[in-house]
């Protein structure tokens, strides 16, 4: 036989065992129930789910309290508040992608800002020592994260647990329960408040910060939807075995997106101080808890391999949409915990139930 023929031989041989494998999917589709297929398109594009949450809470705030929900003023006030929230999510998000979790990000974020703010206030070191000081501070708290779930082995909830509360307690050391007020920082490092400038945009005040959290969400997405290392995250969180045998370095990874995060968690540090307008040392007590909610509500899987930074940001503002129509109806503020509660129970039920789909 001719290697002419041979090779047409082959070519037909193949084209048959792709028609095979597409008439076997199209009969696989045939045969699932509604809900099934809904299930399925759910766990290709689960971004789906929040956005849906999203539009049905301004819905519903504009049918509690039109007049005052449906304004400029209530929209800078709602990205104000997610702002920061939005920032320590980013990080979080890396995090929770490799099926890990940081409960020290909020500390982290404030350990930061005070180390910026005293170095410059208080001892008087120029600018060019005392901002770097504080994102090295927040990258050191994520190594020591990182390095104590690697090399030690130790669940990331423990592990962040206990950091959580050895650097607040530094936290409170180092700052000695002092707040640095507004008019110090002006005189001394203005430029710690920069992110706290607000524009006019179509009515709405805009501060700085906010862009500071698009630039942050759009260099995120590149990094995770773009790179080599994003693809690593995924691989790492979704299979960490099939990850090792394939040649990626999976402690390698979990040390960076902890560092990561803490890098992330020292730049909302200087945007709290600007949202803030002085640095408290217990500023963004509830911040950790609230940057994991915003995750989970964006879609993100707590067993790791599957999420976005879209839908982190979506989640965000859900929290922000939802605390301000309860706000506006009238209602305590306890109706704002219980709501977020709710959505947190519905969002991982969500998560489970979707990705059962290749059970």
């Amino acid at each position: 036989m001719s290697e002419a023929t041979q090779q047409r031989l082959a070519a037909q041989e193949y084209e048959q065992a792709l028609a095979s494998a597409s008439t076997a999917q199209v009969s696989f589709e045939e045969t699932l129930s509604s809900i099934q297929r809904v299930q399925r398109f759910l766990h290709l594009y689960p971004t789906i789910v929040p956005f849906l949450v999203l539009v049905l809470g301004v819905l519903l705030g504009a049918l509690v309290n039109y007049s005052h929900f449906v304004t400029a003023t209530n929209f800078s006030t709602v990205l104000t508040q997610v702002t920061i929230v939005g920032i320590l999510a980013i990080g979080q998000t890396f995090v929770i992608l490799t099926a890990g979790i940081d409960l020290s990000v909020g500390v982290t974020m404030v350990i930061s800002s005070v180390v910026m703010g005293r170095l410059a206030v208080i001892d008087g070191l120029p600018l060019i020592v005392a901002f770097p000081a504080g994102l090295l501070t927040g990258v050191a708290c994520g190594y020591l994260n990182g390095a104590l779930v690697t090399r030690l082995k130790m669940p990331p909830f423990i592990v962040t647990l206990g950091t959580w509360s050895i650097i607040g307690a530094l936290n409170t050391f180092y700052s000695q329960s002092e707040t640095i007020r507004s008019y110090d920082l002006d005189n001394s490092a203005p430029f710690l408040q920069s992110m706290g400038v607000t524009f006019d945009v179509g009515g709405a005040r805009i501060m700085l910060g906010t862009f500071l959290l698009i630039a942050l969400s759009i260099l995120s997405w590149y990094v995770l939807n773009r790179t080599p290392y994003g693809r690593h995250i995924y691989a790492t969180g979704d299979d960490p075995e099939a990850a090792r045998l394939a040649g990626i370095n999976t402690e390698r990874v979990l040390r960076s997106v902890y560092v990561l995060a803490g890098l992330i968690a020292a730049i909302a540090g200087w945007a709290i101080i600007g949202r803030v307008g002085a640095i408290s040392p217990t500023a963004g007590d509830n911040a950790n808890l609230d940057s994991i909610t915003a995750v989970v509500i964006g879609g993100t899987s707590l067993f790791g391999g599957r999420g976005s930074i879209v839908g982190t940001l979506i989640g965000a503002l859900i929290v922000g949409v939802f605390r301000s129509a309860v706000s506006l109806a009238g209602l305590d503020v306890l109706w704002q915990e219980f709501a977020i509660g709710v959505l947190i129970i519905i969002a991982v039920a969500f998560d489970q139930w979707i990705r059962r789909v290749s059970a």
